[in-house]
């Protein structure tokens, strides 16, 4: 029987959705494409359930691509599947974690992953305390939650930070003023980890005079060999945020390498171009693997249950 595997995400023709979907169909596995919205979590006394359009949904593994939007919606659809003991890329908690710059910032301190200094901003009186720590302007502020770039901006002056953070608090958001990295203006290095390795990477450069790099706002990818140092950051800010697939970014400073931020759903399309690397079979390998190492664990288990019965039947004839 094929192993069956459940790609969570709203968008089937998205190029990182088709890569996965392919892939794992070309190692053997029957895969579904279900949007999380479309999920009803039950809770009972058989631990839980997840039904899809009525009927129960049952498989062997997933993938999550939980789009920012739906955060919240799509952790609990992650975590009803992690109840159900399925192999989950990734982990509720971890997609959390990352979510929440401040706190990924904070747990990736505490680890020893070096990141820029970063001060949240409660009102807008407190900017020129927070640009003062982070080392004055120009200064990055941004939202505390969001992806691709957005929410994030460059303050030249600190009356230009006040007004992006008056601005946020306005609209509800949670600011945070950062350090901006001089030498590494409009460009960073992007880490694909995978199952606790680097697969591949690539630097990212703007275009134009926008200082953010992400390829989703037409930056430009090229191929790039990280050293040893990255590579074990990378690594080590995944494995803090407990995230078996993450695209770990990364500025170049005088001081050595500094985390960004960690993405827990990473784009395939860009980092495929730029490494030649085919990341999406790195991925499908990676679960083939934990797939394989549970039905091993399950084998043994059987065997020493039914030794223990036969055991046991001895004892009473």
């Amino acid at each position: 029987m094929e192993p069956r595997l459940i790609i969570l995400s709203r968008a089937p023709s998205l190029y990182s959705t088709k890569r996965m979907k392919e892939e794992a169909e070309a190692a053997g596995w029957n895969v579904r494409i279900i949007d999380p919205l479309k999920l009803s979590i039950v809770v009972d006394d058989d631990g839980g359930r997840l039904l899809h359009k009525g009927w129960p949904v049952d498989c062997d593994a997933v993938i999550p691509r939980i789009g920012h939007s739906i955060t919240r919606r799509g952790v609990s659809v992650v975590r009803a599947f992690e109840r159900m003991g399925v192999i989950v890329l990734n982990k509720g908690d971890g997609i959390q974690s990352s979510r929440d710059k401040l706190l990924a910032s904070q747990k990736m301190n505490e680890g020893g992953v070096p990141i820029p200094t970063t001060a949240q901003v409660g009102t807008w009186q407190d900017t020129r305390r927070a640009v003062s720590r982070v080392g004055g302007t120009p200064c990055v502020i941004k939202t505390n939650e969001g992806t691709h770039g957005s929410g994030v901006f460059l303050a030249h002056t600190e009356q230009q930070a006040r007004q992006l953070v008056y601005q946020m608090l306005e609209r509800g958001l949670r600011p945070l003023v950062q350090e901006y990295i001089r030498e590494s203006h409009g460009q960073d290095i992007r880490a694909f980890v995978v199952g606790g390795k680097v697969v591949a990477s690539m630097k990212r450069k703007a275009k134009g005079s926008e200082f953010r790099s992400n390829f989703h706002l037409g930056g430009e990818v090229e191929k790039l060999a990280i050293s040893d140092e990255y590579a074990k950051i990378a690594c080590k800010a995944a494995e803090i945020l407990g995230l078996e697939i993450a695209g770990v970014d990364m500025l170049e400073s005088d001081r050595g390498p500094l985390v960004l931020e960690v993405n827990s759903s990473p784009g395939l399309e860009g980092i495929e171009a730029a490494s030649g690397v085919n990341v999406a079979s790195r991925i499908i390998r990676n679960l083939v693997s934990l797939h394989k190492s549970r039905q091993e664990a399950e084998e043994k288990q059987q065997i020493s249950d039914s030794q223990s019965v036969d055991e046991e039947a001895k004892g009473n004839a």
